[in-house]
């Protein structure tokens, strides 16, 4: 069988901005206070990627705010945390029933924002869909329903291609299906980071991703659009985005690593 996501890896430019990445993680997993202190890097880390996707989902929230109550107030925010919290323990799950850990990422991010009966289920024509990166007219729900099966076959099956290909495949595809209607990039961005735990790029979950994706600005939503596009030029340039996405969050969880040190 042909390995397309091997194909998508050969891409022109992409296997610089991949290796380049996985040497910024690769620093950041060598650094000495991992030995004693990982999950306190894992738990810093969980938090602001939950803050930084809720950010880049429409939410107006403050790292320090986030120490320090119990209630955030924002369902995106809740929903963030809830994701964050559980990611840990989907990992495994993902690697053989992703459908059934899409779902539950749905029911987590969403809780608090949509009906009962919508949780975990794929949209049905009529279902409002938010857009708030601007990538225009989502795809239907026929449509999304076959590239879904089509996405559970890529991550189930075979490839030689590297993990963050993969992950980045991943967030791109989910984000331009927005299978659910609400809390898609949270979804997606989860699903992102669980590739890259799952297939061992950072298997302590200690980078945060969507850190990176919120540093890079308006990049993100232009690299999706160019994903969404379809052609090699626009997959590679979301690619190399997912790239620089990971290796920012591999600095940021780095000085992480370095505030712990100095105590």
């Amino acid at each position: 069988m042909t390995d397309a996501l091997a194909q998508v890896a050969n891409l022109p430019g992409v296997t610089d901005a991949v290796n380049d990445a996985r040497k910024a993680v690769d620093r950041l997993l060598g650094h000495r206070i991992l030995r004693r202190r990982s999950a306190d890097v894992s738990t810093e880390s969980a938090l602001r990627g939950a803050r930084a996707t809720a950010v880049l989902e429409g939410a107006a929230v403050d790292l320090e705010v986030l120490r320090t109550t119990d209630d955030p107030g924002d369902p995106l925010v809740h929903g963030a945390l809830r994701v964050s919290a559980e990611l840990g323990s989907l990992a495994e799950t993902w690697r053989h029933a992703p459908r059934q850990v899409l779902a539950r990422l749905h029911v987590l991010a969403a809780a608090d924002a949509v009906d009962a009966a919508d949780l975990g289920r794929p949209r049905s024509d009529g279902r409002p869909v938010t857009d708030v990166l601007g990538l225009g007219d989502p795809p239907s729900p026929a449509e999304v329903a076959a590239r879904l099966d089509a996405l559970s076959g890529l991550l189930t099956g075979t490839t030689k291609a590297p993990a963050l290909v993969v992950a980045a495949v991943v967030h791109g595809e989910l984000l331009t299906l927005r299978p659910f209607g609400w809390g898609d990039g949270l979804v997606a961005r989860a699903a992102q980071r669980l590739t890259l735990v799952a297939r061992g790029l950072d298997p302590k979950s200690l980078a945060a991703p969507e850190v990176g994706h919120l540093e890079l600005g308006d990049e993100y939503a232009d690299a999706l659009r160019a994903y969404a596009s379809g052609t090699p030029d626009g997959m590679t340039a979301w690619i190399r985005h997912c790239s620089a996405a990971v290796a920012a969050a591999a600095r940021d969880s780095q000085a992480i690593c370095e505030a712990l040190m100095r105590g």
